[in-house]
C-alpha cells in the first residue's frame, strides 16, 4: 500500500507525522519503504538517520546552450518556448537554465540545428536502510533525492524517478508541499493520501486548496490534524460538511517541539506518543483498505467576472525603481508570512506581493479588497483530435512529460490522448504532428490579483490552478505588477512574501531583488533548509539576512544557525522568541505588531528596524 503524507503548505508537520508513522510501522514489524519526494529541501533522513549504502546522480538530456556558430537568431526557438526561457537578442540567442523544463521545443523548431544539448545533473538519488531499533522490528528501506540548485522545473521528473522505489509492503510517500506540478506527482497512484494540517486560518486554507487538488486527481483524502489547539470550530465545521475522515489529532504541545527540534522521535523519546501514532497507523490501514465515496468538486462562484486580460504597466523614467525586499524560507513553516504581515504594518510606505502563488496565505492577515483581477496562462491546452490522426505516434515519442496516453481503439487502431494533469503545456505535440491533428488554445493556469489592503496599501496577489505548472511565470507576472504599482503610487519598496523552497517559484521570487530576509527555525530540518536557500541566495548573488524564528526552543541550534549564516556571507538580523501570541494574532486576522506588545512582537520590530535604519 503506499500512503502519501501531504499538506497544503509546509511547515504543518508533514514531515513529522511521515516519520513517526515510518517508526512505529517498522517497530511493528511491518515491510516498510521510505520515499522522501520533497526533492527541493528533503528532511526525513534527519530523523531517521538511514544509513546511505549507495548514491546516484539523475541526468537529463536538456539544451545547455546555442551554437553562435550555426545560431542565425531567427527567434523561432524563443517563439516555441512557453516557459520564457529562451532570449534572442541582436547579437546571441540565450538559454536560461534556471527557467528550461527541457520540454525539446527549441530542438525541433530550430532550422539550423543550433541547439546544443548534453546530459546535465538535476539531482543527486540516495539509498539506505533503517535498521530495526527493536526486538520484532523490521529494517526500513529508505530512498530520497536532492534536486540541483537551480533546477527547479526539474522537481517532477526527480520525484518520479524517487517513486519507481517503492516496495512491496507499505511505502510512505513524504509530499512536498502545497497544489502545484510537484505535489501532484507524489499523490498521483497513491492508495491513500493524507492531509495534514492544524487548526488556523492559514491551516484551514491551505487544506481547502489541498483537498481540491486531491479530488481533481481522483483521490478522497483524509485528514489528520496537528498542533490541535482549537480557538473555533471552523476546522471541524469543514471537515463534517466536505465528508472528510480525521484519522487523529496531535496536540499542541511544546515537548513535541523541543524533541523535534533536536532531530529526534516523539514515538521513540515520549512513550504517550508512541501509543498515539500506533492508533493512528491502525486508523490508515483500515482506510486504506475501506472504500471512500469521492465528494464533488467546489464550484468557482467568481468565474464570470473575471477580467480576461493583463494590462501593462508603464513606469515614470523619472522616478527611481523601488527596492525589492523578498522574505523567504527553505520550506514552509517558518513563520515567513507571519513575518511579512507584521513587515508589511510597519512599512506603511511599501507596495506588497504575495508571490507564494501555490498557496498565498497572506491575504488571511491584511485583508485586501480586490481592485482588478484577470486570467494567467502560462502555456498551451492541447487534445487530439481522433478523427484527424494518422496514428503515427510522433507526439508520443517526442513528448518528454509522459503525457500522450496510447490505447487500442475499437477498429484495431491505435488511439492516442493527452492526460492533462501529466500535461505541462509546452505544445510540442502540436509541433510535430504531421497531420495537425493537435488543437491547442492558451491554457489558464490561475488567476492574478490587484488589491488594496486594510493597511491602504497597494498589494498583489495570485492564486494558481490546481495542478497546474508554470507558477515561476505567475510569480513574474504579479511581482512586476506590484513593482508598477510602487512605480507609480512612487512607492520606494515593494515587500515580497516569497514561495518556500528552493524550486522555479522562488528562483522567480528573488531573481533581480535587492535583498533577501530568510526565515527559519532552530532545528535540524530548519538548519538543513537553511543551507539549502543560502546556496541559492548565493547563486543568484543576492545579499540576505537571518531570522530566526522560536529560537528558545533550542539555543543550541540557534547559535549553529548564527555560525551558518556567517559562513555564507548573510547577516543576522534577529530571534523571535516562541510566543503564542503569533497564533492568537492569527485567528484573529492580525499581525503579531499589531496584536501584542509582547516578546515576539517587539523582536519583529527590532528587525524592521536593522532592515529599514533611519
Amino acid at each position: 500500500m503506499k500512503i502519501t503524507i501531504a499538506s497544503g503548505k509546509g511547515g504543518t508537520g508533514k514531515t513529522f507525522v511521515a516519520t513517526n508513522l515510518a517508526a512505529v510501522l517498522s517497530g511493528a514489524g511491518e515491510d516498510v519503504t521510505y520515499l522522501d519526494c520533497d526533492v527541493e529541501a528533503p528532511n526525513g533522513h534527519l530523523f531517521l538517520n538511514p544509513r546511505i549504502e549507495s548514491e546516484e546522480d539523475i541526468e537529463i538530456f536538456s539544451p545547455v546552450g546555442i551554437d553562435p556558430g550555426k545560431c542565425t537568431r531567427c527567434g523561432r526557438c524563443a517563439e516555441a518556448c512557453t516557459y520564457n526561457a529562451i532570449a534572442v537578442t541582436a547579437k546571441a540567442a540565450l538559454i536560461f537554465s534556471e527557467l528550461c523544463h527541457v520540454c525539446g521545443a527549441c530542438t525541433i523548431v530550430c532550422p539550423e540545428g543550433a541547439v546544443i544539448e548534453e546530459n546535465k545533473k538535476i539531482g543527486l538519488l540516495l539509498h539506505g536502510f533503517r535498521p530495526p531499533v527493536a526486538a520484532g522490528a523490521q529494517r526500513m528501506e529508505y530512498h530520497y533525492a536532492l534536486l540541483e540548485t537551480g533546477e527547479g522545473g526539474m522537481t517532477p521528473r526527480l520525484i518520479s524517478r524517487v517513486k519507481k522505489l517503492a516496495g512491496d509492503g507499505i511505502t510512505l510517500i513524504d509530499s512536498p508541499p502545497g497544489t502545484a506540478c510537484p505535489a501532484v506527482a507524489a499523490v498521483q497512484d497513491a492508495d491513500l493520501v493524507v492531509l495534514v494540517t492544524d487548526p488556523t486560518p492559514f491551516g484551514l486554507n491551505d487544506l481547502k486548496l489541498a483537498v481540491e487538488m486531491c479530488r481533481k486527481l481522483g483521490q478522497e483524502p483524509v485528514v489528520l490534524v496537528n498542533r490541535a489547539q482549537y480557538r473555533d470550530d471552523s476546522l471541524p465545521k469543514y471537515c463534517e460538511r466536505e465528508k472528510l475522515l480525521v484519522v487523529g489529532e496531535i496536540p499542541d504541545d511544546r515537548a513535541v517541539a523541543e524533541v523535534y527540534s533536536s532531530g529526534k522521535l516523539v514515538v521513540e523519546e515520549l512513550p504517550e506518543y508512541a501509543e498515539l501514532f500506533k492508533r493512528m497507523a491502525e486508523r490508515l490501514r483500515m482506510a486504506g483498505k475501506s472504500p471512500r465515496r469521492l465528494q464533488p468538486l467546489p464550484e468557482d462562484a467568481d468565474a464570470e467576472q473575471v477580467v480576461p486580460s493583463l494590462p501593462a504597466d508603464t513606469p515614470h523614467p523619472d522616478v527611481p525603481r523601488p527596492r525589492e525586499l523578498v522574505v523567504v524560507s527553505g520550506k514552509g513553516g517558518t513563520g515567513k508570512t507571519s513575518v511579512t504581515a507584521s513587515l508589511a504594518f510597519l512599512a506603511r510606505e511599501a507596495a506588497v506581493s504575495d508571490c507564494d502563488v501555490d498557496a498565498a496565505d497572506l491575504h488571511l492577515i491584511l485583508d485586501p479588497t480586490i481592485e482588478e483581477k484577470g486570467f494567467f496562462s502560462g502555456g498551451v491546452m492541447a487534445r487530439i483530435l481522433e478523427d484527424k490522426c494518422l496514428g503515427c505516434g510522433r507526439c508520443l515519442q517526442e513528448c518528454r512529460f509522459e503525457a500522450i496516453l496510447k490505447e487500442d481503439g475499437d477498429s484495431g487502431r491505435e488511439v492516442y490522448s493527452i492526460d492533462p494533469v501529466a500535461c505541462e503545456g509546452c505544445g510540442v505535440c502540436a509541433l510535430v504532428c504531421p497531420a495537425g491533428a493537435v488543437e491547442t488554445e492558451p491554457a489558464i493556469n490561475g488567476q492574478w490579483f490587484v488589491s488594496r489592503t486594510r493597511l491602504d496599501q497597494p498589494m498583489t496577489h495570485a492564486r494558481l490552478g490546481i495542478a497546474e505548472e508554470n507558477s515561476g511565470r505567475l510569480v513574474t507576472v504579479i511581482r512586476e505588477k506590484a513593482l508598477g504599482l510602487a512605480w507609480a503610487d512612487s512607492r520606494s519598496l515593494v515587500l515580497i512574501d516569497g514561495s518556500p523552497g528552493t524550486g522555479c517559484p522562488v528562483i522567480a521570487s528573488l531573481t533581480g531583488a535587492a535583498y533577501a530576509l530568510i526565515v527559519t527555525e532552530p532545528t535540524v530540518s530548519g538548519i538543513h533548509d537553511l543551507k539549502r536557500i543560502l546556496e541559492l541566495t548565493r547563486h543568484f548573488s543576492i545579499p540576505s539576512g537571518v531570522v530566526v524564528n522560536k529560537h528558545d526552543l533550542n539555543r543550541d541550534k540557534s547559535e549553529e544557525i548564527v555560525g551558518l549564516a556567517e559562513s555564507y556571507g548573510a547577516e543576522m538580523m534577529g530571534m523571535i522568541p516562541y510566543d503564542r501570541a503569533v497564533t492568537d494574532a492569527q485567528m484573529e486576522g492580525l499581525s503579531v505588531v499589531e496584536h501584542s506588545s509582547g516578546p515576539a512582537a517587539q523582536a519583529v520590530r527590532e528587525i524592521w528596524a536593522r532592515l529599514n535604519p533611519a
